[in-house]
């Protein structure tokens, strides 16, 4: 085993949500069933982040592991850690955009149809 393949940090095992290499090395995408799993444990997340109201998990995780550590746990597992990471981030993304419509559309300005997010994927925060 050479210095350049050692990596004290990886496991033996890959993790249940890791994506299996194919015979070229490229990754296999995630089929449906294993979407649909991440889609609901994300969204089980993201239910427990809002009655926590808790809108960032990443700028808030101290907070966010002690209120939601064994859903965001299931999260982990059942998305790539990439996902995680892009679901928390445009969860943040999304309220901010909703804010600035909401704004705009307080101070008589006109929002596209359908630039809005819908109300039911929406965080809900206290004011």
């Amino acid at each position: 085993m050479g210095l350049s393949s050692y990596n004290p940090f990886a496991s033996s095992t890959p993790s249940p949500s890791s994506p299996k290499p194919s015979s070229d090395g490229a990754f296999i995408a995630p089929d449906r069933t294993t979407r649909a799993k991440c889609y609901e444990a994300r969204d089980a997340f993201f239910q427990c982040l809002d009655k926590n109201g808790i809108l960032d998990a990443i700028k808030d995780e101290d907070k966010a592991r002690k209120e939601c550590g064994d859903v965001e746990k299931v999260f982990g597992r059942e998305c790539a850690g990439s996902w995680v990471t892009y679901f928390k981030q445009r969860r943040v993304m999304e309220w901010k955009k909703q804010q600035t419509l909401n704004k705009i559309e307080a101070e008589g300005g006109w929002v596209p149809e359908g630039a809005a997010t819908p109300a039911a994927s929406q965080p809900q925060m206290p004011k």
